[in-house]
């Protein structure tokens, strides 16, 4: 674990996996809880936790540096499920990767639950984890210039459903019927980090 300072009040805290970011996350959210951690925001990210609006940065990082994390706890929250039609334009790129037919994409993708291990790139969007390592998926080589809302994508171990039209160069293997970010919405974001996820086909899926 390092702990770098970030201007004159924040901490970012690198780690070796995303296991272990989840770990820290969740940790530093249970230390602010109980109010032993007073910080302003705590944001997860790959591999990195980022600690904003601490009043004492150096002595939090000599601290975090040389303590033991311990995993994270069982999720306890209440499962997020997304309606999905397994009609995506690389759906048969990624059962010829995966060595499995189209229609075992769409079993094994909608068997596993998910979990959020970070939000970034566009308002609303979840870096999901949960499919075994040798599910891993290359981005594509040449990216689109524009991803329609909804798609559900698959990218190195991680999966994510695009809030909004955007380019991007993620493999796109269904499409999504949820609204991922909402303005008049308590949260706006549907997904936040923590949170499990199942994917359920419909239609001919």
């Amino acid at each position: 674990m390092r702990a770098l300072p970030v201007g004159d009040d924040a901490l970012l805290v690198e780690v070796a996996s995303g296991e272990q970011a989840q770990a820290l996350h969740a940790e530093l959210l249970r230390r602010r809880a109980e109010g032993s951690l007073a910080v302003r925001e705590i944001v997860p990210a790959a591999r990195t936790v980022l600690l904003d609006g601490l009043a004492d940065p150096v002595r939090w990082a000599s601290e975090l540096t040389s303590s033991e994390v311990p995993p994270a706890p069982p999720r306890a929250r209440e499962l997020i499920e997304l309606p999905v039609r397994y009609d995506g334009p690389d759906l048969a790129e990624v059962a010829a990767h995966w060595k499995v037919s189209e229609p075992e994409v769409a079993r094994i993708h909608a068997g596993t639950e998910f979990t959020v291990a970070f939000c970034g790139f566009a308002p609303g969007f979840g870096y999901l984890t949960g499919l075994p390592a040798r599910y891993d998926v290359p981005r594509r080589a040449t990216p689109r210039t524009a991803v329609p809302a909804g798609a559900v994508a698959l990218a190195g171990p991680y999966t994510g459903v695009y809030p909004r039209s955007s380019p991007g160069g993620w493999q796109l293997i269904g499409t999504a019927e949820a609204v991922l970010w909402d303005h008049a919405r308590v949260p706006a974001a549907l997904l936040s980090p923590g949170a499990r996820v199942r994917f359920v086909p419909v239609g001919d899926a």
